[in-house]
């Protein structure tokens, strides 16, 4: 099929990529899976972290407990040092959106969202603007709903405070550019989403003044490991309302409303549960072992595989050819045919609507490009047959002729028959890129079958 020369050219490439070969290897999931923006199913590393640390917490012993504990600490390190920042502005969450609503829920003025990004991000800044009556928000909607700088530059007025937005995002997969954003809003606060773009997006986080994600996608470490960054700017600007007894100074002894603690710790309710963070510690691990910059190199190879394989097929993509991570939104003319292919050859993607998302990541290998391009191929060819009824006389059959005959029909040549008939029953109109399925009328294969059983 149409996927081989591809898959040869990703092997080769894979050969070369020897300082990801251990990350690229921990891939175990199935053959097809291309579904990374949805959820990441845990590596080989993070299921054993958390087997093992289940364990300990299963002796009841002081020095296990607290054994496990440290990981939230090591968790807070790490995140912090792929973000190149003080690990004093790094919080654990269960959530992305638990840590957005501490950004918006704080925040006073107007912010602007997009009217289009993932609900976490203008949903929570309405509720937000709702409850406490001190914010505000303003909903920009560019086309096709991808921000670009200038249309946050055109919304931004003196009561702007905020701007918040995913940095990727979830339904064309295109990659916000931080760094004009940043530019183009000055000193008010950048709030952004991370989900689909942490880990494998090699950025600078230390533009953004509050930075919610989470790792149960693309760090492939479960559910319950969010974390987010709070700035010193932010921590100025975003009072810590809904902290809770993990974000309070003094212990569960303190009495009265004790103040919020310093750092990021006061964007906190609870404490953290130690086993997510163990599952989010040996993620990233594995990712600092590399580095991003590789990760995400290799990631924005693979999705440009996916480009390869959707023009191939002619099938339209959506996501930005020049401002992209590893999601691939296509929007084919017949969603459902080609749904319904992909499910068929085993291939796991998300289909919403008029679009099908397809996400790649390093562990994406040529067998899934196969299932994909194969996939691709099915359903460009299932929208190419045409079913056609046609009486034998006019398709100049013999009368021993089966009832079915495919007859090809292509650029600007006549039809012919395959299995029979006659081309020149037919004229220069029925010239086109369509596959015709001719069967014989009713009528005809009535009086056949009788006289067969006669």
């Amino acid at each position: 099929m149409g996927a081989r020369p591809l898959a040869a050219a990703v092997r080769a490439r894979m050969a070369s990529v020897s300082d990801l070969e251990p990350l690229i290897e921990s891939f175990d999931a199935a053959a097809g899976y291309l579904d990374w923006a949805r959820f990441g199913p845990l590596s080989p590393s993070v299921r054993a972290e958390m087997q093992a640390d289940a364990e300990l917490l299963g002796t009841g012993r002081a020095a296990s407990i607290d054994l496990v504990a440290a990981r939230v600490g090591e968790a807070r390190e790490l995140i912090a040092g792929l973000m190149g920042v003080p690990d004093d502005e790094i919080v654990l969450q269960s959530s992305t959106t638990i840590g957005l609503a501490h950004a918006m829920f704080g925040l006073e003025g107007t912010v602007v969202v997009p009217a289009q990004d993932f609900p976490s991000v203008r949903i929570t800044a309405h509720r937000a603007a709702a409850a406490r009556g001190v914010l505000s928000v303003r909903e920009i909607d560019p086309p096709d709903g991808i921000v670009t700088v200038d249309a946050i530059a055109d919304a931004l007025t003196d009561d702007v405070t905020a701007v918040a937005l995913s940095v990727v995002d979830f339904r064309t997969g295109a990659l916000a550019d931080l760094a004009a954003i940043r530019g183009a809003i000055e000193g008010r606060l950048l709030i952004v989403d991370a989900m689909q773009a942490f880990g494998v997006v090699d950025v600078d986080w230390s533009l953004a003044d509050v930075v919610a994600g989470n790792g149960y996608k693309w760090l492939r470490a479960g559910r319950g490991t969010g974390f987010a960054r709070f700035s010193p700017w932010a921590r100025e600007r975003i009072a810590p309302v809904l902290s809770g007894i993990s974000g309070m100074s003094g212990d569960a002894t303190s009495l009265g409303v004790p103040a919020a603690r310093e750092g990021a710790g006061a964007y906190s309710i609870a404490p953290s549960d130690p086993l997510a963070a163990s599952r989010l510690a040996a993620s990233l691990r594995e990712l600092d072992a590399v580095g991003v910059a590789a990760v995400a190199d290799e990631v924005q190879t693979r999705a440009r595989d996916v480009f390869h394989l959707a023009d191939r097929y002619d099938v339209p993509v959506i996501t930005p050819r020049d401002a992209h991570a590893g999601i691939v939104a296509l929007a084919p003319d017949d969603p459902s045919t080609l749904a319904a292919a992909l499910a068929n050859h085993g291939v796991t993607v998300t289909a919403r609507g008029a679009t099908i998302r397809v996400s790649a990541h390093v562990g994406t290998g040529a067998d899934s490009l196969m299932l994909l391009g194969d996939a691709l191929a099915d359903a460009a060819v299932a929208g190419r047959i045409v079913a056609v009824d046609y009486a034998r006389d006019e398709l100049g059959a013999p009368p021993d002729l089966a009832d079915g005959i495919t007859i090809e029909v292509g650029g600007d040549d006549m039809p012919t028959a395959v299995e029979g008939g006659s081309p020149s029953a037919f004229d220069g109109s029925y010239a086109t890129d369509e596959i015709v399925i001719a069967v014989v009328d009713g009528a005809d294969a009535d009086a056949d079958e009788a006289a067969t059983q006669n």
